[in-house]
């Protein structure tokens, strides 16, 4: 079976590739970061922190009005679903501009605490899996075509940025606000 040709390591977006409010995300991935190895190792560790969580604390929200477990799982779901689906768009070169969504009206909507905890992490694990393989499949000049999204410019490398950026920040809320 061949083997396929060494990947190059893919350069980090610049602050022109993304609106701001994404800024926070794309500065969590640290410097020399290989995307595509930290996107892979964010599901494994992802999966394990969730994994741990007793089904019965799945609804759980550390103040009223707050996400539950569950909800932010399925947020980190949500929205690296619509991250990937601009990066598919901005990659194959459709320059139509893609609207914003609205994560407050996405989460109540979801159902999410009626699911199982188990489900809504492998449900996690599946979007994972096909976002990598979006993106390892991408050919070298599609990770730098510009698009825009939310009324903002954004490349294909700053979503697989602002991916794992997104998915850090709610671990390090899961972490903090849940004592996960």
């Amino acid at each position: 079976m061949p083997t396929s040709a060494p990947r190059a390591r893919i350069a980090p977006p610049g602050p022109d590739e993304y609106g701001a409010s994404y800024a926070d995300y794309v500065s969590r991935v640290p410097a020399g970061t290989d995307i595509l190895d930290l996107l892979e190792r964010q599901r494994e560790s992802t999966l394990a922190r969730i994994g741990k969580v007793p089904e019965s604390r799945g609804a759980y929200r550390y103040a009223p009005g707050k996400w539950s477990i569950k909800e932010v799982v399925l947020h980190v779901s949500d929205t690296e679903r619509i991250m990937a689906y601009r990066a598919l768009r901005v990659g194959r070169g459709d320059g139509t501009p893609l609207p914003g969504f609205d994560e407050n009206v996405y989460a109540p909507a979801s159902g999410a605490d009626a699911v199982p905890l188990a489900e809504l992490a492998q449900a996690l694990s599946d979007v994972r899996r096909t976002t990598l393989a979006l993106l390892r499949h991408l050919p070298p000049e599609a990770w730098t075509r510009r698009g825009t999204a939310s009324g903002a410019p954004v490349s294909v490398r700053a979503l697989a940025w602002i991916i794992a950026g997104h998915e850090h920040h709610h671990v390090e809320v899961l972490a903090e606000r849940y004592g996960l």
